[in-house]
């Protein structure tokens, strides 16, 4: 039986930069509880909401005190449950980021953990001696800098952290963890939540012996310090996939729910479907696939990627993820080209995920080193704050966010790129994503219809997707110049949308033309 995210599209909101209902600058649940009707009018299936629970805010939410509780700065568990009614009441599927990773080091546990060598939650986390000579235990480095461990004083020993030293990581091969968190995942569970996106849940297991990590092959001077060695032995060590089946047998005891396993940005397929699990032994029902954002924009490559991918989940898991909170917007990583992404997202097999912004033609925002608020970019200045500005709902100085001073600063071309701006413009780029997402949802064969590309030529990305009675092939100019193409007997038929929204209804008999970056759907 095929389940409801097996081809929904789901759109995440950061919570922070989409709406502030109560002018402190930062968005919260009641903003986007008044914000509902637009998903609808949108046409997507689902959201998914990046942290909320409790949080000193050092990561600003991926540093978790309290599992079972709202932060004050979004509202409340009843604003939450409201907001989750609402959704529902509207045909909307709610999910919600799930830190099991790490903890903050103010929450209750790992303050029991650092208050003695002998409390009882003291193997809920990673300590370690230091050497000898007083270093760290190992050569394991932080993702935001520095080593992976910090020393506590009062107890004599380092505690390790991948991320902030604010976060310290749990330890999963103890399974008093095991079972607190998956009571965790089963409290919002039973509140009627329809899912997790679990954070990082392929770097849950460390090595138990704590080797060394070797030098990185590909790392080089200049780049990111903190990936000068490769994380063999500090994640993914033996017990992992194990550990994720455990966990997604969780989500199987509730029915209808998901779990998107957040994975490396790897861009190789089989490690990808391999957290899907298999049919013995499922893990999570949507391991992440980041191969996309990583894989050179090459016609080619994107092809050879899809084919394999696609071959490798024929029962379902496929998804395809082009941005995040993390990344540089579409349309400031592939220029002109954002839109023919767009059109690739919404038309290939599986799931989608899209980011908010992405369907306004949003850039990434102006954020001078004085203004970061991100710590990845205050420690090693790589930061993903112009990622995450303020949503653009109106065209003034304040973008329609709040009343109040944004937490971050509002991109300058928000007078044109804005939902008031772009609602009743047909050439706009939201008027494309509603056009993209109605198509999707009407037409089976753009949701459950298999996949399969053919050749276009240089440069062309050129897929079918066939259900039933009805098929379409999707052809995708990834380059800078006019491509006329010949066409295999079988694409005949007509155009239904471009993504310059202009030749619709025009007939395709063996031969089309592609503008520069230009994406075309062609019902057979």
């Amino acid at each position: 039986m095929r389940q409801w995210w097996q081809s929904a599209v789901f759109y995440q909101i950061y919570p922070r930069s989409f709406k502030d209902s109560n002018g402190d600058g930062i968005g919260d649940l009641r903003g986007i509880i008044e914000k509902l009707d637009y998903f609808v009018w949108l046409g997507v299936d689902a959201l998914w909401l990046s942290p909320i629970f409790k949080s000193p805010m050092v990561d600003f939410g991926y540093d978790v005190s309290d599992y079972t509780d709202i932060d004050p700065l979004f509202g409340t568990l009843d604003d939450f449950d409201e907001l989750l009614a609402g959704a529902h009441h509207r045909g909307l599927k709610v999910i919600l980021d799930l830190v099991p990773n790490h903890t903050s080091n103010q929450h209750p546990w790992f303050l029991e953990s650092r208050s003695s060598r002998n409390n009882s939650k003291r193997n809920w986390y990673i300590w370690r001696d230091a050497k000898p000579d007083s270093s760290p235990p190992n050569n394991w480095l932080a993702y935001f800098g520095g080593a992976a461990w910090t020393w506590d004083e009062a107890t004599g020993q380092y505690y390790m952290h991948n991320f902030a030293p604010e976060q310290p990581e749990l330890n999963y091969r103890n399974p008093e963890v095991k079972a607190a968190v998956f009571d965790e995942i089963r409290f919002w569970l039973r509140r009627g939540l329809d899912g997790f996106r679990i954070d990082t849940v392929d770097r849950l297991m460390k090595d138990p012996e704590f080797r060394n990590n070797p030098p990185s092959n590909s790392w080089k001077p200049g780049d990111n310090p903190s990936h000068r060695l490769a994380r063999v032995y500090s994640e993914k060590a033996e017990g992992i996939h194990r550990l994720v089946a455990e966990m997604g047998d969780v989500f199987r005891e509730f029915d209808d729910r998901v779990s998107v396993g957040e994975i490396d940005y790897s861009t190789d397929p089989r490690y990808i479907a391999s957290y899907a699990g298999s049919t013995e032994h499922p893990e999570v029902d949507l391991p992440f696939n980041f191969a996309p954002l990583m894989l050179t924009w090459d016609a080619g490559v994107i092809r050879r990627f899809v084919d394999e991918y696609d071959a490798l989940l024929p029962e379902g898991g496929t998804n395809y993820v082009l941005g995040n909170h993390d990344q540089m917007r579409l349309a400031s990583r592939f220029g002109e080209g954002f839109r023919m992404a767009a059109m690739m997202l919404l038309t290939l097999r599986g799931t989608a995920f899209i980011y908010q912004g992405e369907e306004l033609g949003m850039t990434d925002g102006e954020v001078a080193p004085e203004q970061y608020r991100d710590p990845q970019g205050i420690n090693l200045g790589l930061s993903r704050d112009p990622c995450r500005t303020p949503f653009h709902w109106e065209g003034d100085e304040k973008a329609g966010f709040t009343t109040g001073a944004p937490w971050l600063p509002v991109a300058r071309n928000v007078a044109t790129l804005n939902v008031e701006a772009e609602k009743d413009d047909p050439d706009s780029t939201l008027t494309l994503y509603r056009r993209l997402l109605a198509m999707r949802s009407a037409i089976s064969a753009l949701t459950i219809g298999g996949y399969r590309s053919f050749d276009a030529g240089d440069g062309v990305f050129a897929y079918v997707r066939r259900a039933e009675e009805s098929a379409f092939a999707i052809l995708l100019n990834f380059t800078a110049e006019m491509k006329s193409i010949s066409l295999p007997q079988e694409i005949m038929g007509e155009i239904r949308l471009t993504t310059l929204l202009d030749r619709e209804g025009k007939s395709v008999q063996n031969h089309l033309t592609l503008r520069p970056y230009e994406g075309a759907i062609i019902e057979l």
